[in-house]
């Protein structure tokens, strides 16, 4: 069939997204249980790999829920119902489980334990601990505990999103059996509690530490609690709850106030899944789910402790062998500290790669602008800024200093929340313009825009970027960030502002991609336009890298692409619903993905068009939520020198490499890639920290 008439809504062309997620979070599992990596490291992937499944439970499974009780009949374009999605996410978690356990408690715990890292039982600490042990709880713990009984006078109790528990069966006098509740504060108290060595003391040091969980701790003292009764059992459990809130944005008189409230009902949303103890008895764990309205295929059985993600607590022992060695990252000599950022800017383009280039530079653009006699304004798209934001405080500093200063900070950051409304009470309190979002739109987009008058008239530099405005994700994230002073971006980005902060429209740009308004049908164009050029000279290529690739147009274009016979190389680190290598469809497509230890996040978009290539970057993965629902922007690097640093030696490091890369296959699965006898490995991560600079230093 020619690819003109070949329909493309075939459901067999497309993998399920929730099911490549799934996929996606066995790579972060599969680091756990990579040898290569320093210790503690892993720890820290298996603490992800369970804070991920957290929130595909709270916002994927939650959301699929609410589908199969509205009856909600529209599937996606895979074909699977929400029944069969929740289905086959049972299926395929079960094996990732049992995986983690063994990699916990064959692999990570004794090999902590052969470093000195030691996590007790409580019955197995001595005597003297148990008795250090028993001060804490009497004079720290016991004061904050709550036991909720439940019977016929005591209602079920209410169980917060992702809290651990206890649930406790005692008895009375009568040979009565109750059942009980009580909350581990962990809020209040760390997981993992340090014990104390032999002779009562604390090291200065982490070379020997040993640690007892606190639930442990408190079930050791629960007759405390319940005094006159006998306590048969007690397990730990935790339950999740749906966190994907909608706010409703047209009632929302303030919307500040809204998002506050939201988040404080996200701790009650409608429970989702329940992890218990694997000991735990059948009739508990028939009474929770009863209770809590959970089906028993969302009752989960582990043998790890409950709640791994706080395992991350690990990663702040003092242990440098355990961990990555850290590196120096790179900082542009016309970026140095003592630098005019500005006069840098107007010399040429300047194009940073985090976290091999220093972020460092990125404030300080904000600082000088800050200080700068002759900068007007300062405005800036904020939507995961982090704690103790430096970024924050130049804003503020701005302020201060008299600058017009606008922030657009999004409120609905899912799970930021919280903090970003406190950036933007604060950052109010000092005069700034805070703007927090478009009706019925996320700004997902990362701007800032200085306003400067110099002798030859106003001037506007810009930084546009494909992460967020976070010092601390911009160590661990990989990000490109564009400076410039381009009067066509320029005009651009002051159009956008005016768009975001007032009420102008704006249907087209110069020289962005701006969703909702021009991201797809610009991609789309971009691409027929390579088909085109396939079918007239045979040179038609495509690489694409982003987070994740789900909308179906998008999809679809580039499986006629393919057809057509254009060269297609995707790098997608999370979900891909494509289908690569199927004959005659997406057989000149590869996919890869890269997980390592970075979190590949930046987003880049080449088109050859017949040797006069184009590179784009920024802040939107081809879905639809991006596409549809987002303001996103996609923006150009014009400078050759950079466009070949990308093109020349980015690109075909991140598309070399053989040691991080997993290859997606036509049926869903991915396979790590076959390995060249007598080639170098190639760590495209590791390549990168070793040449950090040089591929901007021989650019430019």
């Amino acid at each position: 069939m020619d690819a003109q008439e070949m329909r493309y809504d075939d459901p067999s062309l497309y993998i399920n997204r929730e099911l490549s997620w799934i996929l996606f979070n066995r790579h972060v599992l599969d680091e756990a249980l990579d040898e290569s990596h320093p210790l503690l490291e892993r720890v820290k992937f298996l603490s992800i790999f369970a804070n991920n499944l957290d929130e595909f439970f709270m916002i994927r499974v939650s959301g699929l829920q609410r589908q199969l009780r509205k009856g909600v009949l529209k599937a996606p374009p895979d074909g699977m119902t929400a029944g069969q999605q929740l289905d086959a996410i049972h299926t395929m978690l079960l094996p990732d489980l049992q995986a983690q356990d063994d990699c916990w408690h064959k692999e990570l715990l004794p090999r902590l334990a052969e470093q000195g890292i030691l996590l007790r039982k409580y019955h197995a600490l001595t005597d003297r601990q148990k008795s250090a042990m028993d001060r804490f709880f009497v004079e720290e713990i016991f004061p904050v505990l709550t036991p909720l009984a439940f019977d016929s006078s005591h209602p079920f109790p209410f169980i917060s999103n992702l809290s651990l528990n206890l649930a406790i069966m005692v008895r009375d006098h009568t040979g009565k059996e109750f059942f009980a509740r009580v909350k581990v504060p962990t809020k209040l108290f760390p997981r993992l509690v340090r014990i104390p060595d032999a002779d009562g003391s604390t090291r200065n040091d982490d070379s020997l530490v040993q640690f007892v969980y606190l639930e442990e701790i408190i079930a050791a003292h629960l007759d405390m609690l319940f005094p006159g009764l006998e306590v048969i059992a007690s397990f730990p459990f935790r339950i999740t709850r749906d966190a994907d809130l909608e706010i409703e944005v047209d009632e929302a008189s303030d919307l500040l106030t809204t998002v506050e409230e939201v988040v404080e009902q996200r701790a009650r949303g409608k429970p989702v899944r329940i992890e218990v103890e694997c000991s735990m008895h059948d009739g508990i764990c028939h009474t929770l789910g009863s209770k809590l309205g959970v089906p028993k295929s969302m009752i989960y059985r582990v043998a790890h402790p409950v709640g791994m993600a706080d395992l991350m607590q690990l990663m702040s022992l003092d242990r440098p062998e355990l961990k990555d060695s850290p590196f120096l990252p790179s900082t542009p000599e016309d970026l140095a500290d003592d630098q005019d950022v500005f006069s840098a800017i107007r010399r040429h383009d300047i194009l940073l790669y985090h976290p091999y280039d220093s972020f460092t530079p990125v404030v300080n653009f904000i600082r000088q602008a800050a200080r700068d006699p002759d900068v007007l304004a300062i405005k800036i798209t904020l939507y995961r800024v982090g704690p103790n934001s430096p970024i924050v405080n130049a804003l503020m500093e701005a302020r201060e200093n008299g600058k017009t200063v606008a922030a657009l900070i999004e409120l609905k950051a899912r799970f930021d929340e919280e903090n970003n409304i406190g950036w933007a009470r604060a950052l109010e309190r000092l005069g700034v313009h805070v703007v927090y979002g478009v009706v019925n739109l996320k700004v997902h987009a990362k701007l800032c825009m200085v306003v400067r008058r110099e002798k030859d008239g106003i001037r506007r530099y810009m930084h546009l970027g494909t992460g967020n405005y976070n010092a601390a994700t911009a160590r661990i994230y990989t990000d490109f960030g564009l400076m410039t002073c381009d009067p066509g971006i320029g005009e651009d980005v002051a159009n956008l502002f005016n768009f975001l902060t007032g009420y102008a429209r704006i249907e087209q740009y110069a020289k962005l991609m701006v969703a909702p308004v021009t991201i797809r049908k610009m991609i789309l164009q971009k691409i027929d336009r390579e088909i085109a050029r396939q079918r007239s000279h045979g040179d038609g290529n495509l690489i694409f890298k982003m987070n994740a690739l789900v909308d179906a147009a998008c999809i679809a274009a580039l499986y006629r692409a393919s057809a057509a016979g254009v060269r297609v190389d995707l790098q997608v680190r999370g979900i891909c619903c494509l289908r690569p290598e199927l004959p005659g469809i997406s057989e000149n497509i590869r996919v890869s993905a890269i997980v390592g230890r970075f979190l590949e996040h930046a987003r880049v978009y080449y088109f050859h068009n017949g040797g006069n290539e184009e590179v784009w970057l920024g802040s939107a993965d081809l879905m639809p939520r991006n596409l549809d629902k987002r303001v996103e922007v996609l923006f150009p690097v014009e400078n050759e020198l950079l466009k070949k640093a990308v093109i020349a030696t980015i690109l075909p490091v991140q598309l070399g490499d053989t040691v991080k890369t997993r290859c997606l296959h036509s049926d869903g699965t991915y396979s790590r890639r076959a390995s060249v006898p007598g080639e170098t490995p190639m760590n495209a991560q590791s390549w990168l920290i070793e040449h950090r600079g040089a591929w901007y230093d021989q650019h430019l």
